[in-house]
């Protein structure tokens, strides 16, 4: 029996969900453009959307990300995997099946850090898909890399804390759905380095609190966008904070690292779609008298992608595996190697097929450029690959510390 067996009601989900992205996700695309058309706003929820979202549910493929039963599908993050691959072949998959970052990590810290006010106002409708959050820690002014460097300041005034400064990069605070946004800031400047950030619950209506501008990517705007967000004078209660105070940067750990890879398991999915299309481009399209799939580099290029896609797939299901039984934080190097590894794979296939598709590639005739400038956000997003680089070589050097620098191999 393998390690990345999975139990038969994983293998029915896996069924179940795709022929629910057979029958309505995929057929749903030509609508969702078209609707977006008509609508002429970038963040316009169409009509379209909602209809997946009640078929996903009314099939029983509704937060298959969520790990606690009841609430969600309680499934481990192997039997995840799979589900999350094939709802990233579709921008609209994970959507449709309330499995949206940053909703996914938005919940969960809900689920273990807030109290029963945060779980009955904003967990439950959240879990019910009628409202959408935001995660506000990047900011402009400072690396934010290095989430011990944020700035924006959480005073504490009597029974409430007063936060000034600027954020962005706030993913989904323009969709128009979002009600709430998690934001992080510093609490106490004079504390240890990684007891200084504080998490809390902030309604995106609050006084203060002003959507500044869309941040496009790659001139892309997402329908959830990028926020730049100023807080001025936001009065947030005491009790609207997570965990406690202090407990910001652990709560950012402990978020992130599902997050990072649920992000890869997507980018399987995608990278599977593009070597889709690049096949059907290469042996539909003819030059110099022979179709583009005979020619050696083109084939090259294919076999490459299939080979790339087992890897990255191969160490997000042993990523997954390692945390579920020893924990996400003995899976750390795994964890950091797969969210390089991943985006960079997926930028390479997706780089490949567009030269396939020559001109039409970089169109929006074709998804391609589209799905090139969300992977390439996603080497920055959750940690850029430097900094995930740098603590595998940590971890990896801190084995070879009790050497001497006079050390010599026998």
């Amino acid at each position: 029996m393998s390690m990345f067996d999975l139990s038969a009601r994983a293998q029915q989900l896996q069924g179940e969900l795709t022929e629910f992205m057979d029958a309505d996700v995929y057929p749903a695309e030509e609508v969702y453009a078209a609707q977006m058309r008509e609508a002429g706003d970038p963040h316009h929820q169409p009509a379209v959307v909602e209809d997946l979202k009640a078929a996903a549910r009314r099939r029983g493929l509704w937060n298959l990300f969520h790990p606690h039963p009841g609430t969600g599908a309680g499934l481990t993050n192997l039997e995840y995997a799979p589900l999350a691959e094939i709802m990233g072949r579709s921008p609209l998959g994970p959507e449709a099946c309330n499995c949206s970052a940053p909703d996914t990590g938005n919940m969960e810290v809900l689920e273990l850090f807030g109290s029963a006010e945060h779980k009955e106002k904003y967990l439950r409708p959240l879990l019910e898909g009628t409202i959408r959050s935001a995660f506000v820690m990047t900011e402009p002014a400072v690396a934010s890399s290095d989430a011990t460097n944020i700035e924006l300041s959480m005073t504490r005034d009597g029974d409430h804390y007063v936060l000034n400064g600027r954020k962005w990069f706030a993913s989904n605070a323009l969709h128009p759905h979002c009600t709430v946004m998690i934001v992080m800031g510093k609490t106490d400047p004079d504390a240890p380095i990684h007891r200084q950030q504080s998490m809390m619950v902030v309604p995106i209506d609050a006084p203060g609190v002003t959507v500044v501008r869309n941040l496009p990517v790659f001139g892309y705007v997402d329908r959830e966008g990028h926020a730049e967000i100023q807080f001025s004078d936001v009065r947030v209660p005491v009790t609207d904070v997570l965990k406690g105070e202090g407990e910001g940067f652990a709560i950012a750990q402990a978020r992130l690292g599902p997050g990072r890879i649920h992000h890869c398991m997507r980018v399987i999915g995608m990278s599977e779609r593009v070597l889709e299309l690049m096949c059907r481009r290469a042996q539909s399209r003819v030059t110099f008298g022979k179709p583009l799939a005979d020619n050696a580099n083109i084939a090259d290029w294919i076999a490459e992608a299939r080979i790339d896609i087992e890897m990255i797939r191969l160490l997000t299901l042993k990523t997954a595996y390692l945390m579920d039984t020893v924990g996400n934080k003995a899976a750390q190097t795994e964890i950091a190697a797969i969210k390089v590894a991943a985006p960079n794979i997926g930028l390479t296939i997706v780089d490949r097929a567009i030269q396939v598709h020559g001109a039409a590639g970089v169109t929006d005739d074709f998804p391609l450029a589209s799905i090139y400038a969300h992977l390439r956000t996603l080497r920055l997003a959750d940690g850029p690959d430097e900094v995930h680089k740098r603590a595998i070589a940590r971890r990896e050097l801190h084995r070879y510390r009790e050497l001497r620098p006079d050390w010599r191999p026998r």
